[in-house]
């Protein structure tokens, strides 16, 4: 499910039970100033349930198939609560609020007046049980994203050694490779003395030769 969605359903399960709770304080208030100031607080939060419930649906439809059938079952709940919250503020802000409650009733076919309050504690219940599912999706998400964020960091350490090792090992090869040049030029110096030295004592024979064969015809002429 989309993480925007989550958070436009928690904020909206907690407006909906808050404007549950303002209705049900609004309508045991006298008219008044103070009923005014708190049916105006419910009129502002009504109208921003109505924004978040178009940021849902809007967001609701641009996801894939399998999150978007969820959503929307979701959605239209939430439009039905929107609507009893709605029918609440009507009913509380109803300058005969008795009146009022008593349409309302013959409107649903209900006889027992005291059925909206038992409606009223209905619905404020489910509007908890939302928020705390809610909750828990968001604290799973999160525990979630903790996950991958541990493991993004030790797959970044093991990265970071890997480069040191790596590091290490070319050090080394490059060590290698100076000793193996320092060994060609000993080599090669060693390979041109005994080039020279070969022919130094070879000349020395031959110049012995020659001295012996001197040596030789001199001592047959006399």
């Amino acid at each position: 499910m989309s993480d925007v969605f989550e958070g436009y359903e928690r904020q909206y399960c907690e407006l909906s039970t808050n404007l549950t709770r303002k209705s049900n304080s609004a309508s045991l208030l006298p008219h008044g100033d103070d009923k005014k100031g708190k049916l105006g607080e419910i009129k502002s939060g009504i109208d921003e349930a109505d924004v978040l419930i178009r940021k849902m649906d809007l967001e609701a439809r641009s996801l894939q198939p399998s999150a978007k059938a969820t959503c929307l079952a979701k959605l239209r709940e939430y439009k039905s609560d929107l609507n009893q919250l709605k029918k609440e503020f009507k009913r509380v802000s109803s300058p005969d609020v008795n009146q009022s409650a008593r349409e309302e009733l013959m409107e649903s076919g209900m006889a027992d007046p005291l059925s909206v309050s038992a409606d009223q504690r209905e619905r404020l219940a489910m509007s908890v049980e939302r928020l705390d599912q809610s909750s828990d999706r968001i604290r799973e998400s999160r525990r979630t994203m903790m996950e991958t964020e541990e493991l993004g960091v030790s797959i970044l350490q093991d990265l970071s050694q890997q480069r040191q090792t790596l590091l290490h090992s070319h050090s080394k090869l490059h060590g290698v490779d100076e000793a193996i040049d320092k060994s060609k030029k000993v080599l090669t110096a060693m390979s041109r003395r005994m080039t020279r030295n070969k022919w130094i004592v070879t000349s020395v024979i031959i110049a012995l030769i020659l001295a012996i064969i001197l040596i030789i015809s001199f001592k047959l002429s006399h």
